[in-house]
């Protein structure tokens, strides 16, 4: 048996030489001009793989896993503030589409150009779509064009996401009474944030603001806060997404305004309906329901109210922004990159 091993070996080892030798002579034979052009496009094809690996991009991770190293990205209050002058949000016209046109390429660079037409058509006609919108609906950041367009959706728009939010209605809504309990010292407890409204009282706790989360806030609801990783449309890694408690008093309207983009549905699940309380989008008026997910797009001019007794108590829903059901995956992945908090 040693004996056969040896000799299949030395005809592996002699097969080997051949190959070796042949490769050798191979080269040889080839002309020195091709050779150079070859180590040339060699040496560019590494440096090019060692540009593009200097800089790390920006992980695209889950909701959940957005908790760990937020508590240093300028959250004050419970929720977060602008710190850069150079938001996008807070940037405008040419402006905004350089830095957006900015970012796109650098995402090309990266990945690819494939499936980015609707986006590159968007950015570079900003200003258009912005300005010749009719008023009805008038995103004030961004707008994607040849995206369906109607105030309110249907829940199959995005009906996974809808039945999970309405299976864990009780989970979400005993986290709300647990926090509100905190009011009865009639002081605005800590993570809270109060909105700005004519009349009455608005009142937010964000567990995921603009993209980022607010770790404070989601250790007091940790059981929704998790809940936000089994949906599958969550925006939870641009600056359009956000997740939180929605609190309306009694007597308060908030006045009529204009979401940031229609890329995103917004999705609002009744924890607490009291009697006479509206959201009106685009004009047509609907009501909430404990336990129902009502979706629309807040890229068109809503608001809402809370006309009941004081003796109902408040309005409250918990909300959560969900990808626009036709977003393709790839202009996910992109606008997420072009949109990510603090680019």
């Amino acid at each position: 048996m040693p004996l056969e091993w040896l000799v299949g070996c030395g005809g592996s080892l002699d097969r080997l030489r051949d190959l070796i030798g042949g490769a050798i002579q191979s080269v040889r034979d080839c002309d020195v001009t091709a050779l150079g052009t070859v180590a040339f496009l060699l040496a560019m094809f590494v440096w090019y793989c060692y540009q593009v690996g200097r800089e790390q991009p920006r992980p695209f991770v889950m909701v959940s896993s957005l908790m760990q190293g937020a508590d240093a990205s300028g959250l004050q209050g419970g929720y977060t503030h602008c710190l850069s002058p150079e938001c996008v949000r807070c940037a405008h016209s040419s402006g905004l589409n350089q830095k957006l046109y900015h970012n796109l390429q650098e995402y090309a660079k990266r990945y690819s150009w494939s499936g980015m037409g609707r986006i590159h058509k968007g950015i570079r006609e900003q200003g258009r779509y912005l300005n010749s919108r009719a008023s009805i609906q008038k995103p004030e950041v961004f707008f994607l064009p040849d995206l369906p367009t109607t105030p309110y959706f249907p829940r199959d728009a995005q009906k996974h996401d809808v039945e999970v939010l309405e299976h864990n209605f009780q989970t979400i809504a005993c986290e709300f009474e647990a926090l509100y309990k905190a009011f009865s010292n009639c002081s605005l407890p800590q993570g809270w944030k109060a909105n700005s409204t004519p009349s009455g009282e608005w009142l937010t706790f964000y567990l995921v603001n603009q993209g980022t989360c607010v770790p404070r806030n989601c250790r007091k609801c940790p059981r929704t806060f998790r809940l936000l990783g089994s949906l599958r449309t969550c925006i939870g890694n641009n600056i359009f997404g956000n997740a939180c408690i929605s609190v309306l008093s009694p007597g308060t309207v908030i006045a009529e305004h204009y979401g940031p983009t229609n890329i995103r549905i917004r999705c609002h699940l009744g924890l607490k309906t009291p009697s006479n309380c509206e959201l009106v989008v685009g004009g047509e008026p609907q009501c909430w329901a404990e336990g129902r997910c009502l979706l629309f797009d807040d890229s068109f001019l809503h608001t809402a109210f809370h006309g009941g007794p004081p003796e109902e108590g408040p309005r409250a829903v918990f909300m959560v922004d969900l990808w626009h059901p036709n977003v393709a995956a790839a202009e996910r992945q992109a606008l997420d990159f072009i949109f990510a908090p603090g680019r």
